[in-house]
Parts: structure tokens; sequence; C-alpha cells
């Protein structure tokens, strides 16, 4: 079977890999995350996950290459991750009682044939309410400066969430259903 690779140094990706029991290594793709204002958020996911797996598929002439993005979007607005607590603060607050977007977007190279597939999944996520003082402990207690949003649906950013449709996988970093799916394409079974 050929080398499978997962271009993320995502901890998150990293547990959802190893939850299929397939092997694989880590090669971080070291793409810097440049939004493009003029593509719609669930292009943008898709467009991230292509640079990040290409990325690595130039040095790894026979492998598959797994490349993947998440972000939050708010209408149109993506919302990536905070750079300090202000802005964290400030997506949080924004987040706060509305329902917003998550969405993976996810690329699978075979750097031997070139065939490419990028696809996406988005999930609904529904926020009660947030008051000043639990948005500042959230912050200080979980960190949420390499999470999309400002939190995360599998830490205690869940006491959040109201209800989610769609994906939870797709919500944590890595939509499972959708990538065994399009690995089997590749001849890459799980089952």
């Amino acid at each position: 079977m050929k080398k499978i690779i997962l271009a993320s140094t995502s901890p998150r990706r990293k547990r959802l890999m190893k939850q299929l029991g397939i092997e694989f290594t880590i090669i971080p793709s070291k793409v810097i995350e440049k939004f493009n204002p003029r593509l719609k958020p669930r292009r943008q996911a898709e467009e991230l996950s292509l640079q990040k797996a290409e990325a690595v598929a130039g040095n790894y002439p026979d492998a598959i290459i797994i490349g993947a993005d998440t972000l939050v979007a708010l209408e149109d607005e993506v919302l990536g991750k905070p750079k300090d607590e202000k802005e964290a603060k400030r997506m949080l607050k924004k987040l706060s009682g509305t329902t917003h977007k998550v969405i993976t977007g996810i690329t699978i190279i075979d750097s031997s044939s070139r065939k490419t597939i990028t696809k996406s999944v988005e999930t609904s996520v529904t926020f009660r309410t947030l008051y000043p003082p639990e948005i500042a402990s959230y912050i200080q207690t979980d960190k949420p400066f390499d999470k999309a949003g400002s939190y995360a649906i599998q830490d205690k950013g869940a006491l959040f969430i109201e209800r989610i449709e769609g994906d939870y996988f797709g919500t944590v970093g890595l939509p499972l259903f959708l990538l065994a799916k399009e690995l089997k394409k590749l001849g890459i079974s799980i089952l």
C-alpha cells in the first residue's frame, strides 16, 4: 500500500486519523493560511486544503497526501484562528446566540497519478447566548488560539453549543465519512 501522509500538525486531525486505524505519517505543509476575500467560505476551506496537500505532494512521488483546513463562517465572514485574547473575545461575542457554519475542506492527492480530490463538509452550529465572564473563563482555561472561531467542539466549547446539524467530525477538523469514501476511490479501503 502507498504511504499515506497527513499534511497537518493538528493534534485533533492526528487523533481522528488514528481512529480510522490506518498507518500514516505526518509531514507539515508549512503553508501560511491567507484568506482570499473573493472566495466564499466553503471554497476558501477547499482552496487552503489544496494548497496544504500540494505543498507536501511535490516531495513524495508515490504517496497519498491528505490536506485539510477548517474555518468558521458567520454569514460570509470567515473567522480564522485568533491571534490574541482580544480577537478571541471578539469572535466568541460575535458567535454568541447565533447559528454559524463550520466548514472543513479536504484534499487528497495521489502523487504518482496526480489524481486530486478536493471536497468539503459544512456543519451548522448553534451557540446559546454567551456571557462575558464565561467567555473570559473559557479563553483562560482552554486557550482557543489554534482553533478557528476561537473554540473547539470537543473540549469545553461544547458547553456553548445548543445544536449541531451535519458532520461532527468535520467540526473537529477531519470529516471521517467523506475521507474514507474518497480514499476508497483511490483503492484504500478502511474496513
